[in-house]
């Protein structure tokens, strides 16, 4: 059986001749946080409940790994939504053309966004009714529980809750709209780490694969067939990394497909060592909490995990048909 991951990371950019639309971020009037129930997509994704233009609530996934919000040609179309100009989508097979839809109000729980210029994509490629990216995130703290099956949102100008004591902090930097953690390595090898919540697996860079294939030259790389949000696949090596850190975390035998995709050269990351986060190895956290405002990540392990200087999470083996 081939093996099969579906991987959502996607930034767009604006083409000259379009014109640009002015977004506004409205935290919530009535309480300081709000906490949603989160769901899954048959692809192991997170969705949330979202309002748009009013209607609603549609299942949307949650992408931290993505620039733009995207919504489904046929909720745009069923909402009338209004023709917003054509950008340049940097997804993971690729750059294209997308039209564009303004979305006038943008629900998630009692915050709201408005006008926002949003790609469409098929809703089979989506596997969704859309997609929250960073652009509808970027002011808001937030917390993803996965014991509890729950997403608490924050405004970010809300006070930071205090730290949980089991808590790891890693703190990121700003690039091009995404959050790059700064304090993850592999051996002694620095490595971008980006938190992607709209990736199934984990990918990692072609830098990275040179780099954990010299060090383990038995590494067993597998043929994999990545699929992107536009309908659209490539192929990858898939390996199992022995050990990575993230802050004062390793992650033991991470499952990673390998692939120089369309998201690290549009970071500029093709020359050194990155790493999309995926679903699948955040899932082994009891917690995590992103913060974009305030470039912060928080980890909080699983109650059976190992405590200690060296606290370590085991990922699950390579599966078929993934």
């Amino acid at each position: 059986m081939r093996n099969t991951a579906w991987c959502a990371a996607l930034l767009a950019t604006l083409c000259p001749a379009a014109s640009a639309v002015a977004q506004e971020s409205v935290p919530p009037a009535e309480s300081p946080q709000d906490v949603v129930r989160i769901g899954a997509d048959g692809h192991a994704r997170m969705t949330v409940p979202v309002h748009v233009a009013g209607s609603g609530p549609y299942r949307f996934v949650v992408d931290t790994g993505a620039e733009r919000t995207v919504i489904s040609r046929e909720l745009a179309g069923q909402l009338g939504l209004d023709a917003a100009g054509t950008v340049t989508m940097h997804s993971m097979s690729g750059i294209s053309p997308v039209e564009t839809v303004l979305i006038p109000d943008l629900g998630i729980s009692k915050a709201s966004v408005k006008n926002i210029r949003a790609p469409a994509l098929g809703s089979f490629d989506l596997g969704a009714a859309g997609m929250l990216g960073v652009d509808s995130l970027q002011q808001q703290r937030i917390l993803i529980d996965f014991k509890a099956d729950t997403m608490t949102i924050q405004s970010a100008r809300q006070r930071d809750p205090g730290r949980d004591a089991d808590e790891i902090v890693v703190t990121a930097r700003s690039r091009f709209g995404q959050l790059v953690l700064v304090d993850a390595s592999v051996g002694r090898d620095p490595v971008q780490v980006i938190i992607d919540t709209g990736a199934q697996v984990s990918v990692g860079n072609e830098a990275l694969r040179r780099r954990v294939a010299g060090r383990r030259s038995r590494l067993d790389f597998r043929p994999i067939e990545l699929i992107s949000v536009t309908g659209d696949s490539v192929q990858a090596l898939f390996a199992q990394i022995p050990s990575i850190r993230i802050g004062g975390i390793f992650l033991s035998d991470l499952p990673v497909a390998f692939i120089d995709a369309q998201p690290f050269r549009a970071l500029d990351l093709l020359d050194r060592p990155a790493l999309l986060l995926g679903m699948d190895a955040l899932r082994l956290f009891q917690r995590v909490s992103v913060d974009f405002a305030n470039r912060k990540v928080r980890f909080l392990m699983r109650e059976d995990a190992a405590r200690g200087d060296e606290r370590r999470l085991a990922a699950l083996p390579i599966r078929a048909g993934l």
